[in-house]
């Protein structure tokens, strides 16, 4: 990276840091002995599972609420709010009993009626996910009309009382499918299908899940205080009906903190958790306290379809030649990160039997590292677009690592391909997100995207054309056909084989880049049991730590 970019990265980041993040950890008001300190890199936008679709706020939501379904103590999903539940024979009909138990911190029941109104709201407030009920995910009956609706900003409550989510009663929840679903009941604990309380809901307006008095708590913690990009503090949620699993009085977050800041604090024993960089991991990697887990993020390049140059299938495909995924994951990121061989990563598996990414005859067929290939890729592409070079635009987190090492890396190899400048520019998450992405002003974004749930489709319907997450505007008439034969198809052997199609089609056409998979890695103190953490979903859950004795 030249010299005056990272100059102006590192001033872009000193300021973001001045002047909203967390540089260090206080001392907390609690007792350490019964108070888990975590240590985010991240911040939280919101606290309203309706809308948000960011990690680090699912890892809060997740930390005050439950679904239907939820992480054992084992990372094994089962019954949670719902106590239990029956299938109907064509398996298209889920009906949910919930606990009686299952109450709010306000002590109001939980009711079904908490999960339709959720649901439907997602709609309403045009949250993130809301295409996951539909089609591209749940297949919830009346879910793809909805989804459409919201789309064209034609949504009435018409179309969503078609919406197959129905309360029997009071304890009986009933939801019905467009088809059969293997991943379903796993899909239930992701935090956009988590139940809300109408009334209160209703009251808070605008205001709910912006502050810990205009939210309500159903799960293991409730939050007691925000100072936004700072810290959040949570306490033991007595109404929760898996209360007595629950060993920490309270939770403290600490976020938006620059990595070595959290590392110095775990190290003085200010933090219990905290993820660490790659720059830092030699330095831990042979301690007891170092943590290195799959955290399912597959780091992938999103390309502008409506880029001129970038159309060119032959820019696309030099621009992937010059990878060197070995290289990165080995002598950069050094934190266990493998290289990418496809756009679905590893573990992702078929009623736990076949692993998608060890059955696809696409695997590593489109991630090979080839620097002559790829140069006459982008001679060939240059010629074909009249052009002697092309200028493109690589865009990047500063509040995530290893993003910026990852760009710089990135700039670093393309600058050894004749005709193919980069201009690299730093922006924080929620701009390139919202901003930079979600209205196609960029070229070239370093993205990731983590399983919502064990299916591959939870990475193959990001490409499907007018899906909301597909900020490249990749439009692929037979990869779409084949998406739609998979979203219906009942028998679940030809389903796979299609998803194995689909994403050869999707490779092929080099519409995105997939560049590694992602390890986490992170401090964990040696007197702490119970973290749960998981590739899919919220990869993290703290329902069940404890501590054996207070930290060193």
């Amino acid at each position: 990276m030249k010299a005056w970019k990272k100059i102006a990265s590192m001033l872009l980041a000193l300021a973001m840091m001045a002047g909203c993040g967390s540089s260090g950890s206080s001392k907390s008001k609690y007792d350490a002995a019964t108070t888990f300190r975590f240590g985010s890199e991240g911040d939280v936008v919101s606290m309203d599972s309706a809308y948000i679709d960011e990690g680090m706020s699912f890892n809060a939501i997740h930390l005050q609420q439950e679904g239907l379904t939820m992480n054992d103590e084992n990372g094994k999903i089962v019954n949670g709010v719902a106590k239990s539940y029956a299938v109907s024979k064509d398996g298209k009909t889920y009906t949910f009993k919930l606990r009686e138990d299952a109450k709010w911190d306000n002590g109001d029941p939980v009711t079904a009626n908490d999960f339709v109104f959720a649901w439907k709201r997602a709609f309403k407030v045009t949250g993130l996910y809301y295409y996951m009920f539909g089609d591209d995910a749940a297949h919830i009956v009346g879910g793809a009309e909805a989804v459409a609706a919201t789309d064209n900003g034609e949504l009435t409550d018409e179309i969503l009382d078609g919406l197959g989510v129905k309360a029997i009663d009071d304890k009986t929840l009933q939801v019905k499918l467009t088809t059969k679903t293997p991943y379903f009941y796993d899909l239930m604990s992701f935090p956009c299908f988590y139940p809300q309380n109408e009334k209160f809901v209703t009251e808070c307006g605008e205001d709910y899940g912006k502050d810990a008095e205009h939210l309500l708590s159903n799960g293991a913690y409730k939050l007691t205080s925000w100072t936004k990009s700072k810290t959040m503090e949570f306490e033991k949620n007595e109404n929760y009906f898996n209360a007595d699993k629950v060993a920490m009085d309270h939770f403290v977050m600490e976020l938006a903190m620059d990595p070595q800041s959290a590392a110095s604090n775990f190290d003085t024993d200010e933090l219990d958790f905290t993820i660490i960089t790659s720059s830092i991991v030699d330095k831990y990697k042979d301690t007891d306290s170092y943590l290195s887990f799959s955290e399912g993020y597959l780091y992938y390049l999103e390309l502008n379809m409506k880029n001129e140059d970038l159309q060119n299938l032959n820019i696309r495909k030099g621009l992937s030649l010059a990878i060197d995924r070995e290289d990165i994951c080995n002598n950069v990121l050094k934190d266990g990160s493998i290289p990418a061989t496809g756009f679905v990563p590893t573990g992702l598996s078929y009623n736990g039997a076949k692993e998608f990414r060890k059955t696809s005859k696409a695997t590593g067929k489109y991630t090979t590292f080839d620097l002559t290939a790829a140069q006459e890729a982008i001679d060939k592409g240059l010629k074909e677009l009249g052009k002697d070079s092309v200028t493109l635009g690589l865009i990047y987190d500063t509040d995530y690592s290893p993003m910026d090492i990852y760009a710089e890396y990135l700039q670093g190899v393309w600058s050894k391909l004749k005709g193919v400048n980069i201009e690299v520019a730093g922006t924080t998450k929620q701009d390139r997100i919202y901003n930079r992405e979600k209205n196609g002003d960029f070229d070239i974004a370093c993205t990731r995207w983590g399983p919502d749930y064990p299916d591959a489709t939870t990475y193959l319907t990001l490409r499907i054309s007018g899906n909301a997450q597909n900020y490249g505007k990749y439009d692929s008439a037979a990869y779409d056909k084949l998406m739609k034969q998979v979203s219906k198809e009942e028998d679940m052997d030809k389903r796979f084989d299609k998803m194995i199609e689909a994403e050869e089609v999707l490779l092929a056409d080099y519409d995105t880049i997939p560049v590694f998979e992602k390890a986490g890695c992170g401090l964990l103190q040696t007197s702490v049991k119970g973290l749960v953490t998981k590739s899919f979903g919220v990869p993290l859950t703290f329902t069940y730590v404890t501590k054996t004795a207070e930290t060193k």
